[in-house]
């Protein structure tokens, strides 16, 4: 790799304070989805606010920055020909203090370990790349190529930002996101977010309460059965890693469904691969499959429920949602909406990818390999776009649950990650200093 990799090094050793500093800023913001009424802050209050402080930080450091009316914003690091794109997003998973043993809107840190939400996903990421930019500038590190940083404000959503962006603008040719994990993830399970519902008309159980997102574990089911108050609590989760979670409306239904919801059969607790929906897929690329109730609640005469699901690359949404409107059917739930995303693979022998291994090897010290997951990253509906981090595949840093986190070291892997990814990709000028 550049010759510029302890430079690099000790930029960031030199700056911890003040990338801690802008952690905190950009933590504070609730940026999760909350309408506002305002047309021109599609994501609300917080989503823009939080595109804003991203625009002052480029302005500050001298890069030219453009907001696509409060979709996205990017960053060009110059005005040389790009070849590189890096994105991520600075929305977030709404976040209550259940759980939580600090503000989730307060950067914490605790041995070692930095909490709040977005630490991980990904505002913590975005930091990094937005202090990689300044360090490759402050240190007059010549490039043969330009790059820009896009970030968007809308990807827990649907990514309707990057929709809208790509109508403005489009991809430099090489896109990478922080939104994964490393070494370098290029094969991304496939989606389906189902809603379902069914007429409810119950004496024993006559209110359920449970779930907040569609691709989050829940923590707490709250219920009234034979007039009586019953909270299941459990363990939040990535709704793409329901095995790190304890689900709580599996619990509640597999000691109170006796038949009159129908759900129990069809999710027990503890299963997290769809084998009793007729699902259970899986393959040697991508792994297996995995299937989550995620929402549960009572409203309007009627039950009303949700399903996270991320299926294997040799499958399509067309026969994982087949399967899973059968299965409902039998409990008497019909699908009121659905959305699906086909697997996204990219060739990991490319000459793109091979470079983003090496510097991983090289910053890490450790063979590189590309991996499959079952998130769905923010490239996921991008060509040839891989994610590059932010985390590490054996950390649990609690995405989308109570006590989001990133260690500080992981969090300066992530920042010297980039910038020398950004020296190799973008071509540093060996006749430069050194």
């Amino acid at each position: 790799m550049s010759q510029y990799r302890q430079q690099i090094a000790d930029f960031f050793e030199s700056h911890k304070d003040d990338m801690l500093r802008s952690l905190s800023q950009i933590v504070a913001i609730d940026s999760s989805f909350k309408p506002c009424g305002d047309e021109s802050k599609p994501f609300g209050e917080g989503s823009a606010a939080a595109l804003a402080w991203a625009q002052g930080f480029a302005r500050d450091n001298g890069f030219k920055t453009t907001n696509y009316d409060n979709y996205a914003i990017d960053i060009d690091f110059d005005d040389k020909e790009q070849v590189l794109g890096i994105l991520s997003h600075l929305d977030v998973v709404p976040a209550s203090k259940d759980g939580w043993h600090s503000d989730p809107f307060t950067l914490t840190e605790r041995d070692g370990v930095l909490y709040g939400r977005g630490t991980i996903d990904d505002k913590g990421p975005s930091v990094a790349v937005l202090y990689a930019m300044k360090c490759i500038k402050e240190l007059g590190i010549p490039l043969k190529y330009g790059f820009r940083a896009i970030m968007g404000g809308n990807e827990e959503q649907g990514c309707h930002d990057i929709e809208y962006y790509q109508s403005k603008r489009a991809f430099p040719k090489n896109i990478f996101t922080p939104d994964g994990s490393f070494p370098v993830l290029n094969c991304e399970k496939g989606l389906l977010h189902i809603r379902f519902s069914k007429p409810y008309d119950n004496a024993r159980i006559t209110e359920i309460k449970a779930g907040k997102s569609l691709n989050a574990i829940p923590e707490r089911c709250e219920a009234l059965v034979d007039g009586k108050a019953v909270i299941s609590a459990g363990k939040a989760a990535h709704g793409s890693r329901p095995e790190n979670g304890d689900n709580a409306i599996t619990k509640f239904l597999s000691v109170y469904d006796k038949g009159e919801i129908g759900l129990a059969k069809l999710f027990p607790h503890g299963e997290c691969d769809g084998s009793s929906c007729g699902l259970g897929f899986s393959d040697e690329v991508s792994g297996t499959m995995t299937c989550a109730l995620t929402l549960l609640n009572t409203e309007g005469g009627r039950l009303n429920g949700g399903v996270d699901i991320r299926f294997p690359i040799d499958k399509t949404v067309d026969e994982i949602l087949c399967i899973i409107k059968k299965a409902l059917a039998s409990a008497g739930f019909e699908i009121d909406k659905y959305q699906g995303m086909e697997p996204h693979y990219v060739d990991g022998s490319g000459d793109f990818v091979q470079k983003l291994l090496k510097v991983y090897e090289e910053v890490k010290g450790e063979k590189g390999c590309c991996i499959a997951e079952g998130g769905i990253t923010y490239v996921h509906n991008t060509e040839g776009g891989v994610a590059f981090g932010a985390e590490f595949p054996d950390e649990q840093n609690n995405m989308h649950g109570a006590n989001e986190h990133i260690s500080l070291e992981t969090f300066m892997i992530n920042c010297n990650m980039y910038a020398n990814a950004i020296v190799e990709i973008c071509g540093s000028d060996v006749r430069g200093k050194k």
